[in-house]
């Protein structure tokens, strides 16, 4: 006799959303509260949660709470299983935690902070075509005001690097760092942390390569995040168009 197929989503006790919902699966589990990863109790969320709702966390970061650094190493842990061009690892996670060093990058994301924060493109002065659009940028604005301030008092920085013989080659292979780290986010937000995309440091990547000790001729810069607990784990889905309005078919 036949076997029937195992199930692809029968090992998973956590139900996929909507009409992604594997039906047939023979053992349907509800969701359980919470998944243990040895000391780490996961928040709930199933993957399309997990994806929506890992925001640009700035307001809401708790600044006087510490990370442990194992916490750190599950997240780097994770973004390691990203793509990586010929499977090559290229990427580096430079953390940093020392009270002095990270006031010193705050400091020079603060100045390069503020020249955006003067010019056409600074985001609280894009036009929006709707209020509801309009008042959502706003609020974008004044948060990213708030990081911009305080950068360097988040408990932890995060800077993700690229590695390469020469500094050409490892900014031709930025694509090996970018998904690795969306992956370090996505890990950090299922563990009740926050992270914030920024990559405007890198108007002065040589005076940041300086405080940190990296060798600029040999690794790229991609992206600096802070790293710390979130007051309250509830974060939305952000305004975002319907995907038809972004979807090109077969041509542009």
């Amino acid at each position: 006799m036949a076997r029937r197929p195992r199930c692809a989503h029968a090992r998973s006790s956590v139900p996929l959303p909507g009409r992604l919902r594997a039906v047939d699966c023979p053992d349907k589990r509800p969701r359980p509260p919470a998944v243990s990863l040895g000391s780490v109790n996961l928040l709930p969320l199933n993957p399309d949660e997990l994806l929506s709702t890992t925001r640009a966390v700035r307001k809401r970061l708790d600044f006087d709470r510490p990370v442990p650094p194992e916490l750190i190493r599950e997240c780097v842990a994770q973004a390691l299983q990203a793509p990586s061009g010929s499977n090559v690892v290229t990427m580096g996670f430079v953390v940093v935690t020392d009270p002095e060093l990270r006031a010193q990058v705050g400091q020079v994301y603060r100045e390069v902070y503020q020249r955006y924060r003067e010019s056409p493109g600074y985001a609280g002065r894009q036009p929006m075509p709707t209020e509801e659009q309009h008042a959502a940028q706003q609020r974008v604005a004044a948060s990213a005001d708030f990081l911009g301030d305080h950068m360097g008092e988040a408990p932890v920085l995060v800077l993700a690097v690229n590695r390469g013989p020469n500094r050409a080659v490892a900014e031709a292979m930025m694509g090996n760092v970018l998904p690795a780290t969306w992956s370090f986010m996505l890990a950090a937000r299922a563990r009740g942390l926050g992270t914030s995309w920024t990559s405007m440091h890198r108007a002065r990547e040589k005076d940041v390569a300086a405080i940190l000790d990296i060798p600029y001729d040999t690794v790229a810069q991609a992206v600096l995040t802070p790293l710390a607990y979130t007051k309250g784990t509830d974060f939305k889905p952000a305004l975002r168009p319907d995907p038809d309005e972004v979807i090109h078919w077969d041509r542009w």
